[in-house]
C-alpha cells in the first residue's frame, strides 16, 4: 500500500463509517479497484483508521460525552451484543469479508429496505422521542450485529433498531453515532494487538496508519454534518437509491465475471 491508496481508503473510511451505505462494504470495493493486496498490514489499516473516525464524533458531541454517567452505562449495553456475537463468530466474519457478491447483494436489499424506512416509521417524527432506554440501546446493540456482514452498514442497521423503538430520525442516528465509538474503537483495540508483532516489524508503516487516521477524521466531521442535514430534510431514499445502484451493478460486473477479487 502506497501514500495514495492509503489517503483514499480513509477518505472513503470517512464518508462512509457514519453513512447507512456500509464502510466496510466500500473499503472492500475501493480496495479491490485500486488492486490493494489483501495482506496482514491492509486488514490492520482498514481496521485501524476507524479511530480517526470515531474521534470526530467525540469532538463534535463533546459536551454529550460528559453529560452524565448513564449516558455511559447505556451505550455499554448497547455494546454487549456486538461484543459477544463478534468474539463468537470471528473467523466466520472474517471470510465474509473477502467475498465482494456479498457486498452487492447486503448493499442491494438494503437499499431497497431504506426506501420503505420513512414510510413505515413516519409517526416518530411527531410522535416519536429523543430519549434512550436501557431496553432501547440494548436492542439497538443487537440490530448492531447485522452489520457484522459486509456490506449492511452499522449506522444503517443500528438507526434503524432505533426507529423501531419509536426514536425520531436524529435522535437514532445520533445514538448510532455514539454507540460506534466503543464498537469501533474495541474493533481497533483488538485488531492492533493482535497484530502488535506486524506493526513493531513494519515500523516503516506507522505513518501511513497516522496518516490514514488524521484523513479519516477530518472527512468524518464533515460527512457526519451533511448525513445529519441531509437526514432531517429528505430522509433515507436517496441512501437507498444510492446502495441499489452500487449493488446492482456490482453484481452486474461479477455476473459478467469481471474480476473483482482482491489479489
Amino acid at each position: 500500500m502506497n501514500w495514495i491508496e492509503a489517503i483514499v481508503l480513509a477518505i472513503v473510511e470517512g464518508i462512509t463509517e457514519f453513512l447507512p451505505v456500509s464502510s466496510t462494504g466500500h473499503m472492500i470495493i475501493a480496495s479491490a479497484i485500486m488492486g490493494i493486496k489483501n495482506d496482514p498490514f491492509t486488514k490492520v489499516f482498514e481496521v485501524a483508521i476507524q479511530f480517526g473516525a470515531i474521534l470526530s464524533v467525540v469532538v463534535l458531541y463533546f459536551k454529550r460525552f460528559f453529560k452524565s454517567f448513564d449516558f455511559y452505562f447505556k451505550l455499554f449495553v448497547a455494546f454487549i451484543p456486538t461484543a459477544i456475537v463478534g468474539l463468537l463468530l470471528k473467523q466466520h466474519i472474517d471470510e465474509l469479508l473477502e467475498k465482494v457478491w456479498v457486498v452487492a447483494a447486503a448493499l442491494l436489499l438494503g437499499g431497497i429496505i431504506l426506501l420503505f424506512i420513512d414510510k413505515w416509521f413516519e409517526k416518530n417524527e411527531t410522535e416519536g422521542t429523543d430519549e434512550v432506554s436501557y431496553k432501547t440501546g440494548f436492542l439497538i446493540g443487537c440490530f448492531q450485529c447485522l452489520a457484522m456482514v459486509p456490506g449492511v452498514s452499522r449506522s444503517a442497521a443500528t438507526i434503524i433498531g432505533g426507529l423501531t423503538q419509536k426514536l425520531t430520525r436524529k435522535a437514532a442516528a445520533e445514538f448510532s453515532f455514539f454507540l460506534a465509538v466503543p464498537t469501533m474503537f474495541a474493533a481497533t483495540a483488538k485488531s492492533l494487538y493482535d497484530e502488535k508483532d506486524l506493526i513493531l516489524e513494519s515500523t516503516d508503516k506507522i505513518p501511513l496508519l497516522l496518516l490514514g487516521n488524521i484523513v479519516a477524521f477530518v472527512v468524518a466531521m464533515l460527512a457526519i454534518k451533511f448525513f445529519i442535514n441531509i437526514l432531517t430534510k429528505y430522509g433515507f431514499k436517496v441512501f437507498g437509491y444510492y446502495r441499489i445502484a452500487l449493488g446492482a451493478l456490482l453484481l452486474i460486473l461479477l455476473l459478467m465475471n469481471v474480476d473483482l477479487a482482491v489479489v
